[in-house]
């Protein structure tokens, strides 16, 4: 629900975006594209949540072009996608809502002060006006007839450097283990020339992770989560090489797993 200007209840308002961007819903395709951490939208309700607008443009807010390649390989393969549209600084969307650390009240060195303080109801209203919602959507795009089961594929992207650590990998393949298609895919890419590719690098797959066990695991589906180094996809060109090599190697790893 959308609250109108003015109202004394509900967290978003008219004039705030959906939180689920849907493109090509209902299209019969092997594959269902998310993006949990595409967009960088605040509710009104909350302004900048005392962030500067610099931080905004860094990983701690989005995924940086993850967005963009969502949306080439979309259309490249004729697949529907869902996209959060809020800042992961309101409420990730990749965390279970009940984890403390779904709503951060400080992110890679930049305090959030939005996030102090927030009551039980404070939380709730994110949860139930922004996360619910886009999990919803997901289900519902799943729980449509479908030819044949689809894959859920994910796409994220990680900022070169952490900590003081320089990130070596171009591309990282998240899994735990029981992915059939993830398995093909990082052969395929680690067959690609000057393809640098973790194995559950710069991150592991584990408890945290909210969406893949959600929609995928529990569903008995197969899945592929990616991870891209933000630096390459920062622009168009690196936005198309990446979605088109995602787009040319998806399908043989489909008819692998």
């Amino acid at each position: 629900m959308i609250d109108s200007p003015g109202s004394s209840s509900g967290l978003l308002v008219a004039g705030d975006p959906a939180p689920a961007i849907v493109l090509n819903a209902g299209a019969d395709a092997r594959v269902l594209l998310i993006c949990d951490h595409a967009g960088r939208a605040v509710p009104q309700r909350l302004g900048d949540l005392g962030v500067p607008a610099a931080e905004f443009e860094r990983h701690i807010a989005w995924d940086v072009g993850a967005a963009a390649v969502t949306r080439r390989l979309a259309s490249a393969l004729g697949a529907p996608a869902i996209m959060q549209a809020y800042s992961r600084l309101v409420i990730d969307c990749n965390r279970d809502p009940d984890r403390a650390d779904a709503v951060v009240e400080r992110s890679d060195g930049t305090d959030v002060p939005g996030n102090h303080g927030l009551t039980p109801a404070d939380r709730a209203a994110r949860i139930a006006e922004i996360h619910a919602p886009y999990h919803d959507r997901i289900a519902s795009e799943l729980d449509r007839p479908w030819s044949r089961p689809p894959a859920v594929v994910m796409i994220h992207s990680f900022t070169p450097v952490m900590s003081e650590f320089a990130r070596p990998w171009l591309m990282g393949v998240l899994h735990l283990n029981n992915s059939a298609l993830s398995d093909a895919m990082l052969q395929l890419l680690q067959a690609e020339p000057d393809m640098v590719v973790g194995d559950n690098e710069p991150y592991a797959m584990d408890g945290v992770d909210y969406t893949a066990p959600r929609h995928a695991m529990a569903r008995g589906l197969d899945y592929l989560e990616l991870e891209i180094r933000q630096d390459l996809i920062a622009d168009e060109a690196g936005q198309s090489r990446f979605a088109d090599l995602i787009a040319r190697l998806l399908p043989v790893a489909l008819s692998r797993a």
